[in-house]
Formats: structure tokens, sequence, C-alpha cells
């Protein structure tokens, strides 16, 4: 089965989480992504987390499949030279620098166009290329400081606090794939390359369209963890979430199913002005009530009436429960020294061009002599570069 980015060439220069992320998308589908890295020191995902796994270790393994790997040191004149021969062959090139590094380098949008016309140069970063906030380097948890999202809690008494995932990371990466995607549909109607940029900060602020939105037009909050229905609930063994919403009298309905007479009849909460009014305690009733019997008991009640809900779990019961099987959510392939890789597979689904795993996670520079040959180097070219240590 043919992939719809099959003969699609990467350049990429990105490390850490946002560039890899989009990159990694972009192989699993056909793209031949050529990963570049420092020579010893790799990129900075290989040891910066999680440092006692060695080189190869999850946070790297889970981000960097369906790469060929060429340490290369950009610093030198040589090595400057290999890649913008390696630009002269490929249809995109991706970075995650902080803005002005790629051009320091020589290797910024102007400097790829000239070499290659056809180019597609792409930068993620934390905010943009100008503004008071560009110099600041694109890390994940900075994207949601500076964006509001941190300061978005479900509760007005709840502490301001880091979300636990890379919800920056990940959304800019997903923007920086869609930006290549349209750049590469673009291209094959005019025949013309482009600049592509996206950043954690424009990724945050996008995310939070609706709320901004209702900021912007009325000066109203909408944050929907705080509607009156809305939550996390402890009960006697773990916790589950409700969602009243989608209901002509959601509230009857959860009353229905916790045996709780109909509080919706009660004038406090017998519309949504009221039930937001008196929040704090229509949810202590309930609180207080779900506290009395296991989650399982309660999720079968409340979905009996109709009502959405579910359990909290954690990412380890996440991983091994039946629906991630049955969505085929999950990866294992063998790494280049025969260990299992055990990893979460794409997202995306399509019928015609499933996702594959073609090459596991490079080894540092495990791939560098094959991309110098295919980029025209002679075995003499190739030794000589790997003895000044241009090349590992």
């Amino acid at each position: 089965m043919t992939q719809p980015l099959a003969g699609t060439v990467v350049l990429d220069f990105t490390q850490v989480m946002m560039g890899p992320i989009a990159t990694q998308t972009l192989g699993d589908y056909g793209a031949d992504v050529i990963k570049v890295e420092r020579p010893g020191a790799g990129d900075l995902s290989r040891r910066g987390v999680l440092a006692q796994q060695g080189m190869d270790n999850p946070v790297f393994l889970a981000l960097n499949r369906n790469k060929r790997g060429i340490a290369l040191d950009l610093s030198s004149d040589a090595g400057r030279e290999v890649a913008e021969s390696l630009i002269a062959r490929a249809d995109v090139v991706v970075s995650n620098f902080r803005p002005g590094v790629m051009e320091r380098l020589g290797l910024g949008y102007d400097d790829a166009r000239r070499i290659n016309p056809r180019i597609i140069w792409a930068a993620g970063s934390g905010f943009g290329p100008s503004g008071p906030y560009a110099h600041k380097g694109g890390q994940d948890v900075l994207g949601q400081a500076y964006s509001g999202v941190m300061k978005r809690t479900p509760d007005p008494d709840a502490p301001v606090s880091v979300y636990a995932t890379a919800i920056a990371d990940y959304t800019a990466g997903q923007h920086l794939v869609q930006g290549i995607l349209l750049a590469l549909l673009q291209r094959e109607r005019t025949g013309e390359g482009q600049k592509v940029e996206v950043s954690l900060y424009n990724s945050m602020l996008a995310m939070q369209a609706q709320e901004a939105t209702a900021r912007l037009m009325h000066d109203v909050e909408l944050n929907w963890a705080m509607m009156p229905l809305t939550g996390c609930f402890p009960t006697l063994d773990s916790e589950l979430v409700i969602i009243g919403a989608f209901k002509e009298n959601p509230l009857q309905r959860i009353c229905a199913a916790l045996e709780l007479p109909d509080l919706s009849a009660d004038k406090r909460f017998a519309d949504l002005d009221g039930q937001r009014e008196n929040r704090g305690e229509l949810r202590r009733v309930i609180a207080d009530r779900l506290r009395e019997r296991t989650t399982a008991y309660w999720l079968a009640a409340l979905e009996e009436q109709d009502v959405l809900c579910g359990p909290v779990l954690t990412l380890a019961e996440a991983l091994a429960g039946e629906q991630t099987e049955v969505n085929r959510m999950l990866l294992e392939f063998p790494d280049s020294d025969g260990r299992v890789v055990r990893t979460v597979a794409s997202p995306i689904r399509m019928s015609a061009a499933p996702p594959e795993v073609r090459t596991a996670p490079p080894q540092l520079g495990e791939h560098s002599h094959q991309i110098l040959r295919d980029a025209g180097y002679s075995p003499e070219q190739i030794r000589a570069l790997v003895a000044r240590g241009v090349v590992q």
C-alpha cells in the first residue's frame, strides 16, 4: 500500500518534544525523515529526561520512530556544507531552535530557498520569531503559563499548577504537521515552497478559541469545568466524572440515578442560572451521595438514566484497557539492538494508508554513512568527514 508521503524527504533538525512529535507523524505516513543530531550528545531528550535509561530513554523512543539518523557538527563549515547538500535534496526542513539560530547557522529560510526554491521550511518556537517573548525557549510549561492555560482551574479555590502532560508541545506539534501538509499541497498546485511557522504560544491561544471569544466579545469567563453539573467526584473506592448536559433536565436524571429527591424542583436549582449561583451547595449534595457507594455502582445507575459519565482511570489502566486494544493504539517493535520498544501508535486512521513502523528510533549517527551516500558523497569523502569529527 502506497503511503501518502512516500518519496517526501524531511530534514529534521528538531529535538525534545514539539518538533519530533511533528516529524514522527510525517514518518508514520511514509516520509523519509532524516534526523540531524549533534555528534556525541544527540537530541536533548536522549539524556535530558529519565537519564538513567541511557541514550535511548522512553522519551526519545516515543517520538523518533521512522527516522534515519545522522550525527553532524553544524558548528563547522564542513558540517554546514553537508547540511546544504541535504537541503538540496529535501522537500521539507523542520527545526525548533530559538528564533535566529538556523539563520546564524546559514540554514535559515532565505538560505534554504537559495539552495532549493521548492523547499518548505518549517519552524516551531516558543513564542514566534519576534515580540517581547521571542528570546525565550520553546518549553511546554512556559507555553501554558504565558497563554493563560495554567490559570484556567476547574474551581476558583483550586491552586494554579502545571498541567501534567505536555499539552502545549503536542498541540503545537500537530499544528506544525498541519502547516507542512498544507504547504506540500499548495506546492503541488504552484510549484513553490514557502515558510511555515507555529509556536507554543499561538497554539495554546488557538486551543482556547471558544473561551477567548467569550472574553473578547462579552468579557465573561467560559469555563467548562465550572459548569454546575459537570465535574470529577470521589466515590467509595475511586472517582468518576459526570457531564450534566445535552438533556432537557439533566439534574432530574442525575437525581434519579443517585436516588435523591428531584433537586430540579427546588427553586434554587430550577434553571442553569440558579444552579450556577448555588453551585457549591448543589455539588456538595451530589458529592456526599456519591461517596456512599462504589464507582461501578454509580456508573451503572447513571448510564441507566443516560447521563454521560465515566471512571477516572490512571494512564496505566487506560493502556491496559480493552478500548486501547480494540483501537490498536499500542505498538511493539524491535530497536536496532533487538530490544522491544513498547509505545503508543498514531491516532490517525486512514483506510487506504495505515501507519507503519519501517525503522526503530535511530542510534546516534546510525545512518550517517547511508545518508551521505544517498547525497552523493564518495566513500573517501565520508571517511574524511568522520576523521575530522564533522560526522559521527
